[in-house]
């Protein structure tokens, strides 16, 4: 009877999901411009991953992405959790909302935002300028050296919020018991996060390292709409390829590939992550 109940909502989900994928999968050992005949490709559509030096640089700064969209939130995240959590620190409820802010934003409204911050005349440069540091002011998007950077200290600022409010949440349900136990033992400050702190975490870790792994991995909102990949391929991206591949300059086949790829690395990264926050203590 439970599959009786479910089966509407599971055929839905197979036609729009699971259909789509399985033809994503077939067309990925295809070249076809999305209008012609396709013909067979075998393998080619994914040793474009080792033979073009564009997707080879889009892997690059995928790596680079982790960092600032993964690896930095989680630990500025557990920094502000662990400062604003303290029962004595005032205003920590109006600091919450305000670091958790770009969440309730459209991705589109943060790449505005942020475009407009680092343009010539934004305000960054603004301030730059009022502090006499004017040899530092540059287009930083249409910069080769800071583009990336700078829209992976953009991304960092999207992320933080959603680690820090996370992981303050899991704060609140560790028992005061074990914070008095760890202090009658002596243990200081930075031995009791490490040893009460951060095991009870252990959810929260889990389930922020999936989302900012994988929004690290399919990062392209930010991308698209501040450089577009530029200046030259210095921002680009895996999926920015994937976007051109598909309906820029036509080659669906190679495009299916570099999808099919990234959901095998996603799936994988959580399968991962999900075995590493249920291994034993």
């Amino acid at each position: 009877m439970g599959l009786v109940y479910l089966a509407p909502a599971l055929l839905i989900y197979a036609f729009v999901v699971l259909l789509p994928a399985g033809q994503g999968v077939q067309l990925s050992f295809y070249h076809w411009d999305g209008i012609t005949a396709a013909t067979w490709a075998g393998l080619d559509n994914y040793t474009g991953f080792l033979t073009d030096p564009t997707l080879r640089q889009a892997v690059t700064h995928t790596l680079y992405f982790v960092v600032f969209f993964s690896a930095l939130p989680v630990v500025l995240g557990l920094t502000s959790a662990a400062l604003a959590a303290r029962k004595d620190v005032r205003g920590a409820g109006v600091y919450r909302w305000f670091i958790f802010l770009p969440q309730v934003l459209t991705p589109a409204v943060v790449a505005v935002a942020w475009k407009r911050i680092y343009a010539p005349d934004g305000p960054l440069n603004a301030v730059l300028t009022a502090l006499g540091m004017d040899g530092l002011t540059r287009g930083w998007l249409g910069d080769f050296t800071w583009a990336l950077p700078a829209l992976g200290l953009a991304g960092t600022w999207g992320a933080f919020g959603l680690c820090m409010v996370l992981f303050a949440a899991g704060m609140q349900n560790i028992p005061s018991e074990l914070y008095d136990a760890a202090r009658m033992d002596g243990a200081g400050p930075v031995r009791e996060f490490f040893t009460v702190t951060l095991p009870g975490l252990r959810g929260q870790l889990a389930v922020v390292l999936t989302l900012t792994l994988l929004g690290a991995i399919r990062v392209f909102d930010i991308v698209w709409l501040t450089t577009r990949g530029g200046p030259g391929t210095s921002t680009i991206t895996p999926t920015v390829v994937l976007y051109q591949k598909a309906f820029a300059n036509p080659d669906v086949g190679a495009a299916c590939a570099i999808g099919v790829v990234l959901a095998v690395v996603a799936l994988l990264v959580s399968l991962v992550v999900v075995k590493l926050s249920e291994s034993d203590d």
